[in-house]
């Protein structure tokens, strides 16, 4: 019963810090440069911001030529480049997942059973979730450059 309530009171809070914690940005013609320095008079974003998102675009282009050349394939090397950034992305959002459910296992589920189960399901799936993230790429280059030659 307690749970349920603490359960709404922190949803409603969230609800509260979300709403509250919005600004509201208005799209006009005017700038002031004290409060946003990265855009000119006309709201234009300035040099410096694009030349670094250009930067970021063509670090991105040749990555993802790297591994076109290496290996020998536009869809090879695509996929090589969707595997990496899925290995590396994984890492972090799979520690969450793992927290999540030793939170569940090892704190709710001291008073309730059936979430310490849940707990236990949720560490498992995470954690076969991380291998095969950390194991496909792998498996991958090998077949990939090794087996075809």
């Amino acid at each position: 019963m307690k749970l349920h309530i603490i359960k709404k009171v922190a949803i409603i809070f969230l609800l509260i810090i979300t709403i509250f914690g919005t600004v509201q940005v208005f799209a006009t013609n005017e700038t002031n440069n004290n409060n946003n320095e990265n855009t000119s008079e006309n709201g234009i974003v300035s040099n410096e911001v694009a030349g670094e998102l250009v930067k970021v675009k063509e670090h991105t282009k040749k990555e993802i030529q790297d591994k076109i050349d290496l290996y020998g394939s536009e869809a090879y090397g695509m996929t090589a480049y969707i595997l990496e950034k899925v290995r590396l992305y994984s890492i972090p959002l799979c520690f969450i997942g793992i927290a999540v459910g030793a939170i569940f296992q090892y704190v709710i589920g001291i008073r309730k059973l059936d979430l310490r189960d849940r707990g236990l399901k949720l560490v498992v799936a995470f954690i076969t979730i991380l291998v095969i993230c950390q194991v496909v790429p792998l498996v991958f280059a090998i077949v990939v450059r090794g087996w075809r030659g």
